[in-house]
């Protein structure tokens, strides 16, 4: 059996969540292959040929493939599928977007936000908001699977040396077309990839009080900015800050959770941190419920205090 894994990168560098997805793929098959696709993309395909446990990399360069868009990437998946058991993805917005396509071409179900693997055929997922785990196994010929990041470990970036091919690109049908992308450019590590998290809830009642209070303490401890659901709607801070089931999933060494009560899809965003700290004002908030260090405080009070003794 042989697994393929959708290389997630911007044309410019690899995704780390690639490196998880190989390490998940390497538990349904014995050879694991990398699909890399997009424009100049010479780059991404020899940094992906470097990762540990990759027996081949095939690269599909062209220009109607640098924005990524879902139709032409999938049909570029479905001309090079033939062959292989396992079709993965990161389960980020580009992977939740492509391989439901993918699978529904082939007239597969598609398994979603798989955490561990058992065996070829049988995987797990959380549902319910992360409160209960379903083992899934599935009879098709083919298994299309977006892998939740946070339950593999990356696989080692260096020491391979899987050959490069060169592929032909296919022409898809374009049902939608690339208008403009607005980039949030910041010099903080992100979010998906930080080791470590500094969020904001709804407590800090405005978005000049996360600035106030939230940032500095990030700036001091190196750490990328989250939020709560709660926290984006009110307009504290922009959409791709929020952590959670309908945001990003995180598992930094660090996450320290601000003003958040704890409801279960922000939970279900970020309960897999290696340690949570959790300040709430709240004795009986949720966020309690897993936190490692909890503090029963005036956040204005404790944040600055906190971050001035750093």
């Amino acid at each position: 059996m042989a697994a393929l894994v959708i290389a997630e990168h911007d044309n410019g560098s690899l995704k780390s969540s690639t490196l998880n997805a190989v390490s998940a793929a390497s538990f349904c098959a014995t050879d694991v292959d990398i699909l890399v696709v997009g424009f100049h993309v010479d780059a991404i395909a020899s940094q992906s040929a470097l990762i540990k446990g990759v027996r081949k990399v095939l690269q599909v360069d062209a220009s109607h493939l640098a924005d990524h868009l879902a139709e032409p990437l999938a049909a570029q998946i479905l001309n090079v599928a033939n062959g292989y058991s396992h079709l993965l993805a990161p389960s980020t917005a580009n992977g939740k977007s492509v391989m439901p396509r993918v699978a529904a071409k082939l007239n597969v179900a598609q398994i979603s936000d798989v955490i561990n693997v058992e065996s070829p055929d049988t995987f797990e997922r959380p549902i319910y908001a992360g409160n209960a785990i379903a083992t899934v196994q599935s009879t098709d010929s083919v298994k299309v699977i977006t892998v939740r990041v946070t339950g593999f470990d990356p696989a080692v970036s260096t020491g391979g040396a899987a050959s490069v091919v060169k592929i032909e690109a296919v022409e898809g049908t374009q049902k939608s077309s690339f208008v403009n992308r607005d980039l949030t450019k910041s010099d903080r590590p992100e979010l998906t990839a930080a080791k470590r998290v500094v969020s904001g809830g709804r407590g800090l009642g405005s978005g000049e009080k996360y600035q106030e209070v939230i940032v500095p303490l990030a700036d001091k401890i190196g750490a990328a900015l989250g939020a709560s659901r709660a926290a984006v709607d009110a307009g504290y801070v922009p959409n791709d800050y929020q952590v959670g089931q309908t945001g990003k999933i995180v598992a930094p060494d660090l996450y320290v959770a601000v003003g958040i009560s704890g409801a279960i899809q922000h939970l279900a965003g970020m309960k897999d941190s290696k340690v949570i700290v959790a300040v709430n004002k709240d004795p009986e908030a949720p966020i309690f419920s897993v936190a490692d260090y909890g503090l029963v405080a005036d956040l204005f009070v404790a944040i600055p205090e906190l971050t001035q003794a750093i």
